[in-house]
Order: structure tokens, then sequence, then C-alpha cells
């Protein structure tokens, strides 16, 4: 196993998430684990997908976040971007200095 040195997090809309969490358990080489947790987005590019986030001026976001190799997250943001393209799902890749389990 490679070691982890990275953690990317992927940010999509709620609608999204059976979809994008079923895609990564039926492609279990892609990322070995992961967390997600329901978020808000706020911004000029925020799309909104119901009245209610419109008038409160924030959508529904899920975040998700999976901590690899820097090589394996490129290689995933690729897949993504070929499968599920959408330009409302943002990315970032943020380095990792040290990771475990305490056992």
């Amino acid at each position: 196993m490679k070691q982890p040195d990275c953690c990317l997090t992927l940010v999509f809309p709620k609608e999204m998430e059976e979809h994008m969490t079923d895609h990564l358990l039926e492609h279990p080489e892609l990322a070995s684990g992961f967390t997600t947790y329901e978020v808000e987005g706020h911004g000029q590019a925020t799309v909104y997908h119901s009245v209610n986030e419109r008038v409160r001026g924030r959508a529904r976001k899920v975040k998700m976040e999976v901590v690899m190799a820097h090589e394996d997250a490129q290689a995933l943001i690729g897949h993504f971007k070929e499968f599920l393209p959408s330009r409302e799902i943002a990315y970032w890749i943020a380095p990792i200095n040290e990771f475990g389990r305490f056992a």
C-alpha cells in the first residue's frame, strides 16, 4: 500500500451524494475509504437547487475527504472528470504530514 501523503477534498451538491458515494463504493480501487459530511455552500459560483436555498442564500452540499497518495488522488480526479463531469463539483488537494491509527 502506498503511503498517504495528501487529502483530496470534493464538494458537490447534496443531490449528488448517493451517486458519488455509490460510485466510490463500487470502485474500491479508487479509494480505500472516505469521509462525508453535510456543509453549506456560499458564493458567486454557487448553484441553488431549490427556492429555499435561494431565499437562505446558501446551498446544501456534501464534503468528501479521502486521505491517499498524491498520484492516486490525481487518478481519482481524472476518473471523476471523465465519468461524472460537473461544474458543480469542486476539489482541492492538501498535503498530509502524517497519517496513522492508534492501534
